[in-house]
């Protein structure tokens, strides 16, 4: 990945997504969202919070709507994600972080939350993630606001 694609955040090893984004990360950014479409099929559904590589490696952990905003703190958030990263580990690409849910792919408070957490694991773990918001048709960077949309993404 070119360095000038990476721009590390705020938060200790989070990296927003930026333009141009690069063909791999998009790559798999695409497959989220495909996975997520396929596998989905209610209009009404829990967030899932995914770590790994879209399509090869992932652990999932699906949230009920009220853990997903007010039952969980960040200590709590923080150690979820890294119980998962730590399932992920393995040489290759680096790990993704991403929140499937229903509605827009608009900022909500609990991106931002589920955004702090995926740092602190990172920096923790000494790594870098990536994390974004999935929906059906498509993905966004909760802190870049980089994203695409697709009114029928298919495989290529």
């Amino acid at each position: 990945m070119p360095a000038t694609a990476l721009r590390p955040t705020s938060a200790r090893g989070l990296l927003d997504v930026v333009e141009p984004v690069p063909t791999g990360l998009g790559a798999a950014l695409r497959q989220a969202v495909l996975g997520h479409a396929r596998t989905e099929r209610r209009r009404v559904f829990a967030p899932v919070l995914h770590v790994g590589v879209p399509g090869l490696l992932a652990a999932h952990l699906e949230l009920a709507d009220d853990l997903a905003t007010e039952v969980l703190d960040h200590s709590l958030r923080t150690d979820l994600v890294a119980a998962m990263l730590r399932r992920v580990r393995s040489p290759g690409p680096h790990p993704l972080v991403w929140l499937t849910r229903r509605g827009p792919l608009e900022l909500q408070d609990r991106d931002l939350a589920w955004r702090s957490a995926a740092g602190a694991a990172a920096g923790e773990a000494g790594t870098r993630l990536h994390l974004v918001v999935v929906d059906k048709h498509g993905w966004r960077d909760p802190g870049s606001g980089v994203g695409r949309t697709w009114v029928r993404p298919r495989a290529r």
